[in-house]
């Protein structure tokens, strides 16, 4: 199991205002960011701050709570990130949408395109835990709303990950708003995305 210290994160791009403690960190986010690759918009934009540890551990899982009860905004999100370069990332979280619902989902990015996938839940969740499993370049990523039964998103492959990775949390805001994101119960384990027999 790796050991880790909050000493040990460290931003690609530094937001303005944010505080890390050692049980909580907390993000405000900046209009006008985001994370996104050219796929079907066209539209590039790389510029959300992601606090990340890095590491060469080939299998293990990563868990994060994530509180975006402040959200109100349309595109609004925070979560789980893996970011390597601006062509080559992962994320997942949920995206605010109106008072009605709003998208869980997760984006991979390889090689500067990314695609996106979905689906809408309850306008009225207000944290999502996620969990993030590596086996060597292959990668899981599941969500929990209790943080004890986790759910599949999807499994992917990130080409340029197959090495040194860095992975931990992001939060942005692409249209005109601002929220405060609040991370807890970080916690790096053995791996339990489970070799398929």
């Amino acid at each position: 199991m790796m050991k880790w210290d909050v000493k040990d994160l460290q931003w690609t791009r530094e937001p303005k205002v944010y505080m890390i403690q050692e049980n909580q960190i907390t993000i405000t986010t900046e209009p006008g960011t985001d994370l996104w690759q050219r796929t079907y918009y066209g539209f590039q934009n790389d510029n959300a701050p992601v606090l990340q540890l890095s590491t060469e551990e080939a299998y293990f899982s990563f868990v994060v709570k994530a509180d975006f009860t402040s959200s109100s905004h349309r595109f609004d999100q925070c979560g789980i990130a893996l970011y390597l370069d601006s062509d080559n990332w992962l994320k997942a979280s949920i995206e605010y949408e109106n008072e009605q619902y709003q998208r869980l989902g997760s984006v991979v990015t390889n090689h500067g395109y990314s695609d996106w996938a979905t689906t809408d839940i309850p306008a009225s969740v207000k944290t999502m835990w996620y969990r993030l499993s590596r086996r060597e370049s292959d990668y899981c990523l599941e969500c929990s709303e209790d943080g004890v039964t986790f759910k599949q998103m999807r499994i992917c492959h990130l080409w340029e990950g197959t090495k040194e990775i860095r992975f931990g949390i992001y939060a942005c805001s692409p249209e005109n708003s601002s929220f405060e994101a609040v991370f807890s119960h970080m916690e790096i384990t053995e791996c339990k995305w489970l070799a398929h027999v």
